[in-house]
Order: C-alpha cells, then structure tokens, then sequence
C-alpha cells in the first residue's frame, strides 16, 4: 500500500493540479468524484495518478483498493477537501487519473463482439448530464460504440462521467468526429446510417435493427439540419401522444436501442 500523504496547504501543488483537472484545464488528466464512481474506475482499466481521500475518510475496502491502483495517496482535511470537489456534497473520494484512450479502433474491435450492431453518434450534444445519460443507456442496451462529434460536451468531465455512472469507463469511445467524417467511417464499414428526427415519416419500429446501423441523434435544442439529414440513409420517429414536442435525448435513445435490443433477441 502507498504511504498517504498529509496536505494541510490550500497552496500544495496536488491540490492545485486537481482543480485543474476539475475545470477541464489539463488535456490529459479526468477528475472521477464519489464512493461509486470511484469504485467503478477503480474496476476498469484507467491508469490512476493521485487518490485524494477526506481525513476520517471510512470506506477500508474503497481505500484499499485505491492505494493498490493509484500511484499517490494524500488525505486532505475536510475543509480543503471540499474546496477541490466538483460537487456539494462530496462523499470524502477523488482520483485523478489519465484520461482514456479514444479511437475509431477500439469501436470497431468490438462491432463483432457487441450485443446489438449498432454504433450509435452524437451531434453537437452540449449538455454533459444527457451525453452522460447516453453513454449508461447506451452500454445497458449493448451497442458496440459511442462517437461525439466536435462542439460536444466533454465525455470525461465530471458531471458527464456522474451521469454515466461508469459507461464511459467501459464503452469504446471515439471523440472529435464531424459528421462528414463519420458517414465515410460508417459507409467503409456497411453501416446503414440512421437519424432520429422528429418529422420522419418512419417509426422506430418499422426498421430492421438486426442490421448494423450508424444511429445519429443530433443536439437538444436543434436537432439535425435539412442538408444533414439528406447526408443520412433513413430517418426515423417516435410517435408521441398529447401533441409532445420532443423526448429527452438519453430517453429517446433508450426508447430506440432497447426496441434495437429486442429486434436482436439479446436476453
């Protein structure tokens, strides 16, 4: 186990790089922040620099299991603790640790493997919880990828991997991607690309999702353009009832990759 050490010091030079990381300032470091998410990138293969821990801090097993995967321990007295978290109420835990490889290779390694053939794209998602919400609907339905396009929200910032609870640990990620270069991506591969617009004629369900799809979904409050749209094979809807005018996204994802899942027979 690593010697913890003590910081007494608004000032020390850990505490300084964690809020840092916090605010997105350091390209290559994540800020990972509570008793669970912890415990989730402490299962997954990220490589961990610094565990800060709250003195008095009481989970054995968490501590454990930190000091046996990170590479620096410190224990921060409360007061100092707080003033690193992201959160308001934090749960006495953060790790730094390296950001995580993201690669058109690692979703394709796993198109083969994965439970539905579906890889799905988010355009212009600027809302860190949804795309955080995504990426756990995402993994529970079993696709074999997630890409973000440029002007997203930040996969790896803190309240993105809060409300992905441990997905974007585990799901094959590629970043930075524009649409033009995904449909090329995607027609290399013979994914049939597929849009969620509210207008298609085309429900969800009329589609077969036992083939391997590209599904787009673009951003909250603009969705795909026209010219976009023409870019992409099919469209498709989901019906609403009341005259609704639109689902949250991570909802209407889940609404069409668990239809996808039950098309796939996947248990």
């Amino acid at each position: 186990m690593n010697e913890i050490e003590k910081i007494s010091s608004r000032d020390n030079q850990r505490l300084v790089n964690a809020r840092k990381v916090r605010d997105g300032k350091v390209a290559d470091q994540i800020f990972i922040e509570g008793r669970r998410l912890v415990a989730e990138a402490l299962r997954s293969d990220i490589a961990v620099d610094t565990c800060f821990v709250a003195k008095g801090f009481s989970d054995r097993e968490l501590l454990a299991a930190a000091a046996q995967k990170a590479a620096a321990m410190a224990e921060v007295r409360e007061s100092l603790f707080d003033s690193i978290a992201d959160t308001s109420n934090p749960q006495g835990i953060i790790l730094i640790a390296k950001r995580p490889e993201t690669s058109f290779k690692l979703i394709e390694a796993n198109l083969s493997v994965a439970a539905l053939p579906i890889v799905v794209f988010l355009s212009q998602i600027n809302n860190p919880s949804n795309l955080g919400a995504i990426f756990r609907t995402a993994e529970a339905a079993g696709v074999a990828g997630v890409v973000v396009s440029g002007n997203s929200a930040d996969v790896f910032s803190p309240k993105a991997l809060r409300a992905a609870m441990g997905s974007s640990f585990r799901l094959p990620v590629w970043q930075s991607v524009g649409l033009k270069e995904i449909l090329t991506w995607a027609a290399e591969k013979h994914l049939t690309t597929t849009a969620a617009d509210r207008s298609a004629p085309t429900t969800y369900t009329e589609i077969n999702w036992t083939k391997p799809r590209l599904l787009i979904f673009g951003s909250e409050a603009h969705g795909l353009s026209s010219s976009e749209l023409a870019m992409i094979d099919e469209q498709v809807s989901i019906p609403m009832a009341n005259q609704t005018e639109s689902l949250n996204l991570a909802v209407a994802a889940g609404v069409i990759l668990f239809e996808a899942r039950r098309q796939n027979s996947v248990a």
